[in-house]
């Protein structure tokens, strides 16, 4: 199996996790729970699909991707009992979606023979944008728009990505290096409360 596709595979599962931990927490229904983990997985890839022209999108033409949110989803909810905090779970698993999807985002590109910047560009598509249905849909703010230190991760993977390709280093170790500096990324950004800076000053009571 090519690792690319072994990447789209863990990809698919964590932001599905991600999106049933979302749905949890918000306390849905079960068919809400799948339609949450259905579009945090795969709304950034049907959005770069639709960017890129290849039709049919790539879930319905190759079914799965279907099946890897419907087990990984399954798996969640069987496994609620035990989750003591869905928010950290949410969190784990959306940084691990999101440094393997941007790499499968930016192969696109390659693929299609974009420039550097516009792969990077569908990468930080693919691994944010189901986030940002997800969030919308729950009535939430998506992480995206707010200070948190989110997509700003895909865009420094991509940076890293195109420097050990620029460098002549193994496909398999541009790529590895490419998502996990993502996830540590994220991770760190999460537990040291990293953020952007905000042009709104904070109102003092």
């Amino acid at each position: 199996m090519e690792s690319i596709r072994i990447i789209d595979i863990v990809g698919t599962a964590a932001f599905s996790i991600a999106g049933a931990s979302a749905a949890m927490e918000k306390k849905l229904d079960v068919f809400g729970v799948f339609i949450i983990a259905f579009i945090t997985a795969l709304g950034g890839g049907t959005l770069r699909d639709v960017l890129v022209g290849e039709v049919p999108i790539r879930w319905l033409s190759d079914l799965s991707s279907g099946v890897i949110v419907l087990l990984s989803t399954i798996a969640t909810i069987f496994f609620k009992t035990v989750i003591k905090d869905y928010h950290n779970i949410l969190l784990f698993f959306d940084s691990i979606g999101l440094g393997f999807f941007t790499v499968v985002g930016i192969q696109t590109g390659i693929s299609l023979d974009l420039h550097p910047v516009g792969c990077i560009a569908l990468g930080t598509i693919t691994a944010c944008f189901g986030g940002v249905i997800r969030d919308i849909s729950l009535s939430n703010i998506p992480l995206i728009f707010e200070k948190e230190i989110y997509a700003t991760t895909s865009i420094f993977g991509g940076l890293v990505f195109f420097l050990l390709m620029k460098m002549g280093a193994p496909k398999m170790l541009f790529e590895v290096t490419c998502l996990v500096s993502i996830v540590v990324f994220r991770l760190l950004a999460v537990k040291f409360h990293w953020q952007l800076p905000t042009i709104w000053k904070s109102e003092k009571l």
